[in-house]
C-alpha cells in the first residue's frame, strides 16, 4: 500500500534545498490477505489506515485501483466500500491500464493485427528453442557486432510489445536468413516450421511492422508518463488529449506514404517480394468472357496493394485507438477529470468559474468564499505576469508554487490545487513495490515472519529516506534499555 501526499516543504537527502508544492509517495506496509473479497479486502485496507494514523474519513481524497471487479465495482467492490466511510475518496481507474486496455481492444478489433502479433509469438518461441537460438545469436555477431534477443509478448503489460516490435525491425534481415538456413537443413518438424515463417514475412508483414511500431510507439511513451510518481492527473488528461491529436495527424495518406515507403526499403534489404500474393483467384462469370480485358490497363500492382493496406488496416488501426481512447479515458471519472482540467495552466477552461465551481462541490468546498478567492486571484495573477515578476504557471503544480505564499487568504482555492496534484493517476508504482519482494525474500530468508518481510520492505524501498537516519540515536536508545528485544521500526 502507498499513499500519495502533497507535501508543502520537504527536503530531499540526495538534493540541497527546498521543495514547495511536491508531490510525494510513501510506501506503508506490505500485508497478506487472508480473504481477497472485497470485504476482506476494505478491512485490511482500512485497518492499515487507521494503524498508521492517518484520518482516512476526512483527507483521503482519492483511490487508484485497476479495473478488477473486486476493487472497482460500482456497487460492492473496495472503492465503493472505502467510499462510504471516506466521502471525497473518490476511485480513478489506474490510467496505465486503461492505455493496456485500449490497446487490447485495437488487436481485437483489427484481425490482421491480431495475427500478425501471434506471428510474432511464433518466431519468439522458434528462436528460443535450444537448437536455434545458438545460431540466432551467432547469426547476429556476425551481421551486426552485437546481439539482441526477440521479445516475449506479454498479456498484461501491452504497452511494452513495442519493445517486441522494434528489435524484430531491427533484426529483421538476420531472421530471415536465420529461416533461409535452418529451411534448407532437412531436420523434419524445425524445418517445415521454418519454412512456414519464411513464407508468411513478405509485404504484408513488414507494412503491418513498420506501421505497428510507429503507433506503439506513441503509445509507449504516454505508458512511461502515466507510470511516473510525479504526474497528476492534470497532466494526464493533456497527455491524452496530445495522444489523440498525434494520432489524428496520423491519420493522412501523406504520413501512410512515408510508413509504405519504409516499408519497401526493408523488403528490399530482407530480399522479400513487394507485391502481396492473393489470396484466391476470383471467378470470372461465364456471361462476360470474350469481354473481360485480361491485360493490365497502365495501373501498378503494387499501388492497389498500398491502397488495400491504407483501407483495410492502416485507417481500421489508427480509427479503433481513437475510438477506445476517447471511450476509456472520457468516460472514466467524467466529472472529475473535467473539473481538474479549470486548474490546469495549459487548459482552455483555466480558472474558469463553473468548472472550478464543479469540482470545488465534489470535495464540499466554500462555493461563496471560492467565487470571491477566484476573482481576487485572477487579478494577482495577471498583475504579477504583466509586471514580470513571475512567468504564467505552466502545469497545476506550478500553480500550487505560486499561490502557497497566499494560502492563508485563497484558502479554499489553495486545498483544491493541493487535491488536485495529490489525486492519483495509476496503481503502477504500488505494483512496482512487489518487485522488492525477489530482493528481499531469497532462499535463505524463506521463513521470514510477514510482518518483518513488510519492515524490511519499507528500508528497501524507502531506502533514501532509510539513509538519511541518524543511526547514533538508535543505537543510544538501544543502549538505555533494559529489555534489548525491542522494535525499531
Amino acid at each position: 500500500m502507498k499513499q500519495r501526499i502533497f507535501q508543502k516543504k520537504n527536503r530531499c537527502p540526495s538534493h540541497s534545498g527546498t521543495y514547495n508544492g511536491a508531490i510525494k509517495e510513501s510506501f506503508l506496509h506490505f500485508e497478506s490477505a487472508e480473504r481477497l473479497d472485497a470485504a476482506g479486502l476494505t478491512g485490511k485496507i482500512v485497518h492499515l489506515l487507521e494503524r498508521y494514523g492517518l484520518d482516512y474519513k476526512n483527507n483521503l481524497v482519492g483511490q487508484a485501483y485497476d479495473g478488477a471487479a473486486v476493487m472497482s465495482g460500482k456497487h460492492s467492490g473496495v472503492q465503493a466500500r472505502i467510499k462510504e466511510q471516506a466521502k471525497f475518496a473518490f476511485y480513478v481507474h489506474c490510467s496505465a491500464h486503461c492505455l493496456n486496455l485500449v490497446l487490447v481492444d485495437v488487436v481485437k478489433s483489427v484481425p490482421e493485427t491480431e495475427e500478425f502479433f501471434s506471428l510474432l509469438q511464433s518466431l519468439y518461441m522458434f528462436t528460443s528453442s535450444s537448437y536455434v537460438h545458438p545460431k540466432w545469436l551467432s547469426l547476429q555477431r556476425e551481421m551486426y557486432g552485437r546481439t539482441r534477443e526477440l521479445q516475449r509478448l506479454s498479456d498484461t503489460r501491452w504497452s511494452c510489445r513495442f519493445l517486441a516490435l522494434r528489435n524484430i525491425m531491427d533484426t529483421l534481415p538476420a531472421l530471415k536468413r536465420l529461416l533461409q538456413e535452418i529451411a534448407q537443413e532437412r531436420h523434419g518438424e524445425r524445418t517445415v516450421e521454418a519454412r512456414g515463417l519464411l513464407s508468411q514475412i513478405d509485404l504484408e508483414f513488414v507494412v503491418h511492422l513498420v506501421t505497428l511500431r510507429k503507433l506503439f510507439g506513441e503509445t509507449k511513451l504516454l505508458s512511461d508518463m502515466l507510470q511516473s510518481q510525479t504526474v497528476d492527473l492534470s497532466s494526464a488528461v493533456d497527455l491524452v488529449n496530445a495522444l489523440v491529436l498525434t494520432l489524428k495527424d496520423h491519420r493522412q495518406e501523406s504520413f501512410f506514404d512515408e510508413l509504405w515507403d519504409e516499408a519497401l526499403n526493408i523488403c528490399e534489404q530482407c530480399d522479400s517480394a513487394t507485391r502481396s500474393v492473393a489470396k484466391r483467384q476470383k471467378m470470372l462469370s461465364s456471361r462476360l468472357s470474350g469481354y473481360c480485358t485480361l491485360s493490365t490497363v497502365g495501373q501498378r500492382e503494387v499501388e492497389r496493394d498500398k491502397d488495400m493496406f491504407l483501407t483495410s488496416f492502416f485507417y481500421p488501426v489508427i480509427d479503433s485507438m481513437l475510438n477506445e481512447l476517447n471511450r476509456r479515458f472520457s468516460n472514466t471519472n467524467c466529472e472529475l477529470m473535467r473539473s481538474i482540467q479549470s486548474l490546469s495552466p495549459q487548459s482552455d477552461t483555466f480558472l474558469k468559474e463553473s468548472n472550478v465551481f464543479s469540482f470545488g462541490r465534489l470535495y464540499n468546498a466554500d462555493i461563496d468564499d471560492l467565487g470571491h478567492e477566484l476573482h481576487q486571484f485572477k487579478r494577482v495573477l495577471d498583475r504579477k505576469i504583466q509586471s514580470g515578476e513571475v512567468k504564467k504557471p505552466c502545469s497545476t503544480v506550478e500553480l500550487v508554487c505560486f499561490i502557497e505564499p497566499y494560502r492563508e487568504v485563497f484558502f479554499e482555492l489553495f486545498r483544491l490545487c493541493k487535491i488536485a496534484v495529490t489525486l492519483p493517476v495509476s496503481s503502477a508504482s504500488c505494483e512496482r513495490s512487489f518487485s522488492t519482494l525477489k530482493l528481499i525474500k531469497t532462499f535463505l530468508r524463506s521463513t521470514t515472519s510477514d510482518e518483518r518481510l513488510s519492515d524490511l520492505g519499507v528500508l528497501s524501498i524507502e531506502s533514501r529516506r532509510a539513509k538519511a537516519l541518524d543511526l547514533d540515536v538508535f543505537v543510544d536508545r538501544f543502549a538505555r534499555q533494559h529489555n534489548r528485544r525491542i522494535l525499531l521500526l
